[in-house]
Formats: C-alpha cells, structure tokens, sequence
C-alpha cells in the first residue's frame, strides 16, 4: 500500500549538510552519554552512531572545558553537531568559532538580551540554525504557577516566547521542540504549534523511559504526529545505548514508509506449526545483517499457512516446510534444510542485495 502521509509544509535550514523541513527526508537525531570531556569515548560513540544511521547528533556542552573538547571532537567527525547549550552565552559563541552545526538553546535562558543578541549574532554569520528546545520539565516559573502544572498550552506559550525574541532580532533559521514524557502532552502541543509557525519540528518524548517501554511511548507519540505529517527530525529518547535510539528511530521511519535503509523483515511470532526456530533465526539473522543498506523486504515465515502468501511480496521469502522454501521476488529459488538455515539464509539475502544493487544502479544510468 502506498504512504498516504502528507507532511506538513515548513521552511527548510541546514544543519550542516543535512536539509531540514522543505521537502527534506525526517532526519534522525541521537545525543551522546558519554562525558564530553572525555574526546575519545564522545568521537567513538559519535563514529558509531553514524554508522548505525543518525543523520544528525547532539552533544552536551556544559561547561567551558566542554567547549574546548567540542572543538577536538568536531576535528575528528563529519556528521552535523549540535551543541546543547544552557545559561552561560559564552559557551554558544564559543563553540560557534569551533564549527558546530547547531545551537540548542532556550533564548529565554540565556539572561540579558544583550547576550541572547550575541549569541543569535554569532549564530547569524556563521550560517548556524538554532534549536528552540521546550521541555515541560523546565517550563518557567510564571508559566508553572499561571497554568498549576505542565499542559499542552503551558509548553506553546513557552515556545512562543522563545521564538518572539528570535523574531525581534529578525532570526528565523531555526527549529523548534517541545517534549513532555506524557504522550498526550507532548502530541497536542506539537499539534497547536504546528498551526501557528511554519519552523521545522524537532519530535521527541522526552524522558521515555528504558529500551522496552520508551520504544512503545516513542512509537506511539512520534507515529501519532508522523502519521498527520507533523515532524522534520526526530529523537526517540531511550535510558539506553544512543545506538539503539537510532535503530528504532530508523524502523519508525521504515514501518510508516517516510524512508528506507537496510532490510526491512516480515517475521512470523511463531506456533507448533513451524519448520524451524524463527525466534532464534531472526535474533541471529538480524545481528548478522544490520551492515546491508540495500532497500529490501525479506520475509521469515515459519510454515506454509501464510509463508507462500507473505514470499510474493517481498524480494526474497523463506517458508517453513518439508523442505523449507526459499522464494525470490515470489518465485521459487531454492530448498533450506534446518542444518546451516541461518548461515544460508544469509548468504542467500547478501546475493539478493547486491543483484539488487546492480538493478538499481542500471535503471538509474539508463534514465540519465
């Protein structure tokens, strides 16, 4: 079926080389736990992020020291940054001589507006966007005593009073977010907000919780928002590894058809029917695969009742049965014994990817 999602129109900035809004693909953000001090453990966290597929990272700049280190690791990465800044204005002016990609700040909490002016100064000749970043953990104070507690309202009028002071000072190459860890929350406010700016949004739950229960929040409240077209980039927030945040953010994108990358698997729960241990062969199979970036459908189906039907549609199928089935574009390609099924199973996806490869790379050159 084709997407029927129709993405909201906004305005299109850099982060660095990535296209954010217009009609830029959702880019997928992580953030680094590692202590930015510490450059070493930052960059290798960062490589590995990349390689996994984050378009975009952020990381903490606390501190001055932090700062100076940001500098460091920005030598050694090529993916944008963004610089998650607080309070003091003179950590923002200085990773912008340092070549960040982003400023995330709250102009509201940066003091004196002669301050918040130097940094959107700064931020305006170096050609670097800003991040407007609304948490309902950190509303202002007359907001939490005017609305008694976070509400989707509470967070749109602390957004609108950061973007009134970009607006006085004619700065609008910016994004915004605004993240509760409440579902509802956090999706009507991006729901109102999206009607009253046409800025890029930034999507997230904040404080989701761990790898299982932030991956269903996140799942729900970004589907909620992508599914209506809402959202340009997107951080699933998980107390977990930032590598797996962008694997789910990836399958998020995948499952609503907004991007493609790497194998996308139709894999039965399993029954008594099946042939063989499917649980065990996508556990092993998918560790084994994660370096394809082929577009492709591959379905594991663990016996005949819908193996047959779910092989047709995808690029190569495998069906349980005496013998297992293996189909290719929903033709018979071959027969897998239990013995080595994995091993050939992977051999057999690893071929399918580079035909298609080459498929794909022809059609493009014959249409030139």
């Amino acid at each position: 079926m084709e997407n029927p999602i129709k993405r909201r129109k906004t305005r299109k900035i850099w982060v660095g080389d990535v296209p954010v809004g217009g009609d830029a693909p959702i880019a997928i953000q992580t953030m680094t736990n590692t202590e930015t001090t510490d450059v070493d453990a930052t960059v290798g966290q960062i490589l590995r992020a990349q390689q996994a597929g984050a378009d975009i990272v952020r990381v903490s700049v606390p501190s001055m020291d932090a700062a100076d280190a940001f500098g460091e690791i920005r030598k050694q990465v090529n993916i944008p940054l963004v610089a998650d800044i607080h309070f003091d204005y003179r950590i923002a002016l200085k990773v912008a001589e340092k070549g960040v990609d982003c400023l995330r700040i709250n102009p509201g909490n940066i003091g004196r507006d002669d301050r918040v002016r130097a940094v959107v100064d700064a931020a305006r000749d170096k050609n670097i966007p800003i991040r407007i970043g609304v948490n309902a953990g950190s509303l202002e104070k007359e907001l939490q005593k005017k609305y008694g507690e976070p509400t989707p309202d509470a967070l749109v009028e602390s957004a609108m009073r950061h973007i009134d002071i970009l607006d006085r000072l004619d700065f609008q190459d910016f994004k915004l977010s605004l993240k509760a860890s409440d579902i509802f929350m956090t999706v009507a406010a991006y729901k109102k907000i999206s009607q009253q700016i046409d800025q890029p949004l930034h999507l997230g739950i904040t404080e989701a919780g761990g790898l299982r229960g932030g991956t269903v929040k996140s799942s729900i409240g970004l589907g909620l928002l992508l599914w209506e077209g809402i959202g340009d980039t997107i951080r699933v927030s998980l107390a977990a590894d930032p590598i797996e945040e962008v694997k789910v953010g990836w399958d998020m994108l995948k499952s609503l058809k907004l991007r493609t990358r790497g194998i996308n698997f139709i894999a039965c729960p399993s029954c008594s029917r099946q042939n063989f241990d499917v649980i065990k062969t996508m556990n092993e199979l998918e560790m084994r695969v994660e370096d394809i970036r082929t577009d492709m459908d591959v379905a594991v189906i663990g016996c005949v009742v819908n193996g047959p039907g779910e092989a047709k549609e995808v690029d190569l199928g495998l069906t349980g049965g005496q013998p297992n089935l293996v189909f290719i574009d929903g033709k018979p390609a071959g027969k897998l014994t239990n013995d080595g099924l994995v091993d050939d199973l992977e051999r057999m996806i690893r071929e399918r990817a580079s035909a298609l490869d080459e498929e794909r790379k022809d059609l493009i050159t014959s249409t030139k």
